[in-house]
């Protein structure tokens, strides 16, 4: 019944859901797949690395990612970005499975001979086409995307280069509908006023801040409407338009948020105003994530993750008060003899591009002439026609130089050591043949691939990964004959831009960073070194492709198959690891959730996110009309690749009702059978009782799953006949014991009281802990799914899961009860 008002109200809130509105007025397309079809939201939080996520969730600055670990069983991977470590570059991986997709964010096109950067549209559109033909499979292949660097294939770009604004649907729609826009989203709007007028007043006060510790009074005016616009009216534009997607019904969604990264660049990764954003950016993602657990066209999944981190630098420029594209020209100049011209580019117009990404004509036009006179941070752009031309990409720690006269090996081993002692720069990096790189810093010369601890410190976690990485980037083909680093191991890092944070090196901040899954995703780490597995870019994507059914690497996938590791015997589990078993009883509703949705793939998930060894499942369908004649046990068991047990307690034409038991441990039936009815009852629903035998690391463990009647004559029958030697006093059924299921009674019936004094219930055998309810499962009132016990067995912990997944998949409340095998002796 419960149930059945909840589905209502959902049908209902989706009747009258702005979104939906919106979607037809705008005549937006929506999904036609079914309600199950797997869904995919990833949202980038653009320059977060690993550990300053840790800080800002331990500081209670991004309480929604907080609840996402602690109650909706999200895991926090580990994810290596990989070098370069810039947005271009990991997306690259990510959207397309292409490493190294570009040397750096700004570099010069050897087929061009152009120094572009990847906020111009035709460069970033140039770049794609080349990812596009190397892959088999764009992530976004009929999805959605917001300020992204490429469009990953998606159908429907968004504030990327090659698609500035919102699309053409808003921008050509009547005006009447835009008024229902701004009209229905009037919170929305109001909110994001306020905000706005809020972020004015810091950057106002972080203006005067910058004047006081002597910085320019143009560079810091210039950044206060970048800032205004990219930390709060882009983040708030993305936030409607995903949710509007998700209420449509597309298969992919990808959001990038910029704002910490745009402050991070400004006043350093872990300032005040940087970890400001990051409140703003976890609210956007709650009302994201509740949208999409919400939607009626697709069952969807929430990832979160970082494209790359940021490292705390010192500019060069201030450091050594020299401009270092002047100071990379003079060593060339001294060491070549002659005099050598250079061009450079820097941060020039980066702030006009982003703002572009907001919308059309209009919002250029505004701000186009106030960011009009904004210059190359690093350099002047000679225009001189001399023949011999240096060309300077610099843009965070990295600096590519190109010659317009081959070098050749010794002169660039020259060169890179003036760089080192002249220019004072910490790293160059040069190829030295087809295969290898060499490293001069001030300690000498090495070989790159030979010695990498010399050149990123025995301290950097992904050591074997970024030496790799830093090999093939220097043989990339729009590389430089020479790349300056800023980074030192253990000392303070360079930029070659004016920044107080950076980004695109091999630092441990800058390739440091994470992703935020579903407990049962599983990221496999294997496309890094074999010494240390780590998960880069090209394991998301592996794993979003996995749980959408789509080919990765030529091979088909299930929907959401394989995305965790096998419980096989040749992988040892949980359990084997730590002496434990974990035992898990749920009443599955027929895999019916509280949205009315069937779906026994979210009962597989709700089970797989907790790791149980033994399932104890009730009311299962198999083949019946009501849940799409879908084999249930068969269902789940296949998705956690375990073997099962099935008892039909009920029969209905073709199709069958019951029990179900679980496991990836040795097992044998022992019997399955009905329960005593009421005589006089002919329509009450038959119970029945499953009893298995399970080898549970050399103990065997006699387990008996049931499901009893409603009504308590029913219940009292049934009891007594479990208590006879028919299954609990029967001569094979001995210690360690266990029978649970769901028993339709509460601990204070006299049913309860008679099995809890043959086998005492699991819940009262651990200290210092209250019971937990599990019915029903949005407001547990009361408890009737049990687990008993013998004496023989030492209860380790009890949980009783509650988050959104589990509060929606079923009516009942999973519980699970944590035995240690060797006290079953």
């Amino acid at each position: 019944m419960i149930g059945r008002i909840e589905a209502t109200v959902r049908r209902w809130r989706r009747c009258l859901s702005r979104s939906e509105w919106l979607t037809r007025l705008l005549k937006l397309s929506v999904s036609s797949d079914t309600e199950n079809s797997p869904g995919l939201v990833m949202i980038q939080i653009d320059g977060l690395s690993f550990d300053e996520l840790q800080q800002a969730l331990q500081r209670g600055e991004m309480p929604f990612l907080s609840r996402l670990l602690k109650k909706e069983q999200y895991r926090l991977h580990n994810l290596y970005s990989g070098v370069p470590s810039t947005t271009p570059a990991m997306q690259g991986e990510l959207f397309y499975g292409v490493r190294t997709a570009v040397p750096s964010f700004n570099f010069m096109s050897r087929e061009s001979k152009q120094l572009i950067s990847m906020y111009e549209r035709a460069a970033a559109a140039h770049v794609e086409q080349k990812l596009a033909k190397q892959t088999n499979a764009a992530l976004l292949e009929g999805g959605s995307c917001y300020s992204d660097n490429y469009t990953g294939g998606a159908a429907e770009p968004h504030f990327c280069p090659s698609s500035m604004g919102w699309g053409a649907a808003l921008r050509d729609t009547h005006p009447l509908i835009l008024l229902f826009l701004i009209i229905s989203n009037t919170l929305s709007f109001v909110r994001t006023a306020l905000l706005i007028f809020l972020e004015i007043l810091l950057a106002l006060l972080d203006f005067i801040r910058g004047i006081i510790d002597g910085r320019s009074v143009w560079a810091e005016l210039k950044f206060v409407p970048t800032r205004v616009l990219i930390v709060i009216l882009l983040r708030e534009l993305i936030t409607i338009g995903v949710k509007m997607d998700v209420t449509r019904g597309l298969p992919i969604i990808h959001a990038n948020f910029l704002g910490y990264d745009e402050q991070a660049h400004r006043r350093g990764p872990k300032s005040l105003f940087a970890h400001w954003t990051l409140k703003g950016i976890d609210d956007a993602i709650a009302r994201i994530w509740h949208a999409a657990h919400r939607s009626q066209r697709r069952s969807y999944d929430v990832w979160v993750y970082a494209d790359h981190g940021q490292q705390a630098v010192q500019a060069y420029e201030k450091k050594y008060h020299k401009n270092f594209s002047k100071a990379a020209a003079d060593v060339f100049s001294q060491y070549l003899k002659r005099p050598v011209d250079y061009r450079s580019s820097g941060h020039r117009g980066i702030q006009l591009q982003r703002i572009r990404m907001l919308g059309g004509k209009l919002t250029q036009q505004l701000f186009a002439r106030l960011l009009a006179n904004i210059k190359n941070t690093d350099t002047p752009l000679s225009t001189s026609t001399d023949t011999e031309q240096l060309t300077i990409a610099p843009l965070g720690p990295i600096a590519h130089l190109y010659y317009n006269h081959k070098l050749s090996a010794q002169q660039l081993s020259d060169l890179a050591a003036a760089l080192v002692s002249e220019a004072h720069v910490p790293l160059v990096l040069h190829k030295h043949s087809a295969t290898s790189v060499h490293a001069t810093t001030r300690a000498g010369e090495y070989s790159l691939a030979q010695n990498p601890v010399a050149v990123l410190g025995a301290e950097h976690p992904y050591l074997e990964a970024a030496c790799k990485d830093l090999i093939e980037l220097c043989h990339h083909p729009d590389a430089g004959v020479l790349i300056a680093c800023g980074y030192t191991p253990g000392g303070q890092a360079l930029s070659f831009a004016i920044e107080n944070g950076a980004h695109g090196g091999s630092s441990i901040d800058e390739t440091s960073t994470f992703a935020l899954l579903p407990a049962d995703i599983e990221l496999t780490g294997q496309h890094t070194a074999p010494s240390r597995k780590v998960a880069r870019p090209c394991d998301l994507r592996h794993a979003a492709l996995r749980f959408l059914g789509r080919e990765t690497d030529g091979v088909y996938c299930s929907p959401i198959a394989s995305t965790k590791p096998s419980p096989s015997a040749k992988t040892p589990s949980r359990s084997q690891c730590d002496n434990t078993i974990r035992i898990m009883t749920y009443n599955v509703h027929s895999c019916i959730g509280m949205d009315a949705k069937v779906s026994p793939q979210r009962i597989a998930r709700v089970i797989a996110c907790y790791k149980p060894d033994i399932v104890a499942l009730q009311e299962l369908d198999v083949g019946r009309p009501r849940t799409h004649a879908i084999d249930q046990a068969h269902s789940i068991a296949r998705y956690l690749e375990m073997e099962f047990h099935f008892h039909a307690a009920l029969h209905i034409e073709e199709g069958r009702y019951g029990n179900a038991v679980l496991t990836h441990l040795p097992m044998q039936l022992r019997k399955a059978e009905h329960l005593p009815t009421l005589s006089n009852r002919p329509e009450l629903e038959p119970r029945g009782a499953l009893w298995v035998s399970i080898d549970a690391y050399g103990t065997q463990l006699q387990l008996i799953n049931t499901h009893l009647g409603l009504r308590r004559k029913e219940r009292k029958a049934q009891v007594q006949h479990l208590l006879s030697e028919r299954w609990l006093d029967h001569p094979d059924c001995q210690s360690p014991v266990i029978l649970c299921g769901d028993f339709n009674t509460s601990p204070n019936s006299n049913e309860w009281h008679q099995l809890h004094k043959r086998l005492p219930d699991a819940q009262l055998r651990l200290a210092n802990h209250t019971p937990k309810n599990t019915f029903f499962s949005r407001l547990p009132s009361t408890r009737i799914d049990h687990v008993f016990i013998d004496s023989s067995i030492k209860v380790l912990g009890v949980e009783t899961p509650s988050s959104e997944m589990v509060q929606l998949a079923s009516d009942h409340l999973p519980l699970i009860v944590e035995l240690n095998p060797h006290r079953m002796r």
